[in-house]
């Protein structure tokens, strides 16, 4: 047994935690969890817990079933809201088959393959995201849901809901070790926005589907309801996940080359370049739902066109203002990713993209420093501007066909994936929508 093992026994003995949550995603990023008994734990560390992996999205057929979660004893935290005393931990899991065997369908495994990938080159992979989200007064689905204030971006609201949300989520985050950087009221009603500080990308992920379950934990414990959701409101900003990501080789940041245009480095631009050019192949993963691209096409500062600028926030891939003698913060935002975008996977295509850049030596094509919503398709198109897919069903058919996509994500959840989504446009271009009621029944 190792340190980390014993550590993780050692505390669960001396703060009497009773239960230790096992967790891990499906396939389309929906977090599982198990509960062991602390009598359960080292041999959880040992041989690992079975379950039933048809039961879950996109794992196994019933005739295969038997899976097994491993507990990576790194990722012990303890749960703060379930109190001091008979308290409860997590740790996220790896999935194996029975013969030991990493599972094709465990997408955490996913990112740590395309991580090696990087690592092979030499690279560690650093992210950093923006999450946006929704408090809601309640959740209803029979008519639009009702935000908790109707404050905008930066507004400072005195005891309003989102002020104290964000005080109490974010003590929270941080007892769990989780660093948050920056947070704030957004410009949609009830929207908010908090920024977890740079880490590497699994780490990044890991914190991530915490931070999904502490935001809800804490809205409904202040009776309010907390939504991902990538465009709850048909008249307000969607909900995305701007992610700043680099790469770095040891201690040096590989994007940062003084005296370089924006002191980007050649493999910076390269990377870029990677991440424009196979962006639409990407976005069925970054942005996964049929309600994805009412966000993405909704104006309001969401990315539509593939193209990048320096401090240009209607650029799919934007770079930050340089700060001198911060070469460690260079960097590059990739804008399009949903809050809701299951996250090994998104920063699997993200790294991969990225590295298809540098590994074939793409030339980055000229910035664009105009407002790109403001152009008209024939300027767009001369400066050779493409737009990203305006629906899941055209996401999804540009992603049937990438290489890319499917080496990273591998053959089964690369087809899974592919055959949920399918389902789900099926099921969306099925429903007869109150807006097509509301134009046409009356005068047809």
């Amino acid at each position: 047994m190792d340190r980390q093992q014993e550590f993780v026994l050692r505390t669960v003995e001396e703060r009497d935690i009773r239960f230790i949550r096992l967790w891990f995603t499906d396939v389309l990023g929906v977090l599982k969890s198990v509960a062991v008994a602390p009598a359960e734990l080292e041999s959880a560390f040992t041989e690992g817990i079975g379950f039933d992996g048809s039961s879950i999205q996109g794992y196994t057929r019933v005739v295969e079933s038997d899976m097994i979660a491993k507990p990576d004893p790194t990722t012990f935290q303890i749960l703060p809201w379930r109190g001091e005393t008979h308290g409860t931990a997590r740790m996220f899991c790896d999935i194996l088959t029975p013969d030991g065997e990493h599972s094709l369908a465990d997408t955490r495994n996913v990112l740590k393959r395309t991580l090696a990938r990087a690592s092979d080159m030499g690279f560690t992979f650093y992210t950093h995201p923006e999450v946006e989200f929704y408090l809601f007064e309640s959740l209803r689905t029979d008519g639009p849901p009702v935000p908790v204030d109707q404050a905008g971006y930066f507004d400072h609201v005195a005891r309003g809901n989102a002020h104290d949300f964000r005080r109490a989520a974010i003590t929270m985050l941080e007892s769990m070790g989780i660093s948050v950087e920056f947070s704030h009221h957004e410009a949609g009603p009830g929207q908010n926005e908090i920024d977890l500080r740079y880490a590497d990308a699994l780490t990044t992920a890991d914190n991530l589907m915490t931070f999904r379950s502490v935001v809800k934990e804490v809205a409904l414990e202040q009776g309010v309801f907390a939504s991902f959701m990538p465009k709850p409101l048909s008249d307000q900003p969607g909900s995305g996940m701007h992610s700043h990501l680099s790469l770095f080789e040891g201690d040096r940041n590989a994007f940062h080359e003084p005296g370089a245009q924006y002191e980007l480095s050649k493999t910076a631009r390269q990377f870029m370049a990677g991440l424009l050019h196979h962006a639409a192949e990407i976005t069925a993963v970054t942005n996964q739902y049929v309600n994805s691209y009412k966000r993405l096409w909704g104006g309001q500062e969401a990315p539509s066109f593939v193209c990048w600028g320096h401090n240009n926030r209607s650029a799919l891939a934007r770079v930050p203002m340089y700060k001198p003698g911060k070469g460690v913060s260079s960097r590059i935002e990739f804008r399009a990713v949903d809050s809701a975008a299951n996250p090994y996977l998104a920063y699997a295509v993200l790294l991969a993209a990225g590295l298809a850049g540098i590994e074939n030596e793409y030339e980055l094509p000229e910035p664009t420093e105009d407002v790109v919503w403001d152009l008209t398709a024939s300027e767009r198109k001369a400066l050779g501007i493409k737009p990203l897919p305006q629906s899941l069903a055209e996401a999804i058919d540009i992603m049937e066909s990438s290489e890319l996509v499917a080496e990273t994500l591998g053959e089964h959840v690369f087809d899974y994936f592919l055959k949920n989504k399918k389902q789900e446009w099926a099921e969306y271009r099925a429903q007869v929508t109150q807006f097509e009621l509301k134009r046409f029944l009356p005068v047809l």
